[in-house]
């Protein structure tokens, strides 16, 4: 099963780790530079949390961090 947030939607997205060297114009260098570039995934913060729904039953749901601390679920 996946890690999506059940209540967000949050889910894992793609990006890119840099690799810069050199040394910054600031410091007295001739500046950076991208020497190679790595594909990454940013993954949410999930959770598996006992969650009580508006019918009154209980179930364990992936719930993102920012949900559980914006209150926006019950916990049981």
């Amino acid at each position: 099963m996946s890690r999506i947030c059940a209540i967000t939607g949050k889910r894992p997205c793609a990006g890119s780790r840099i690799r810069r060297r050199g040394v910054a114009k600031k410091s007295g260098g001739i500046g950076t530079h991208v020497v190679k570039v790595t594909k990454r995934r940013f993954k949410p913060n999930v959770q598996h949390v006992h969650v009580r729904l508006p019918s009154g039953e209980t179930r364990r749901l992936w719930v993102c961090a920012k949900a559980l601390k914006a209150n926006k679920i019950c916990k049981a």
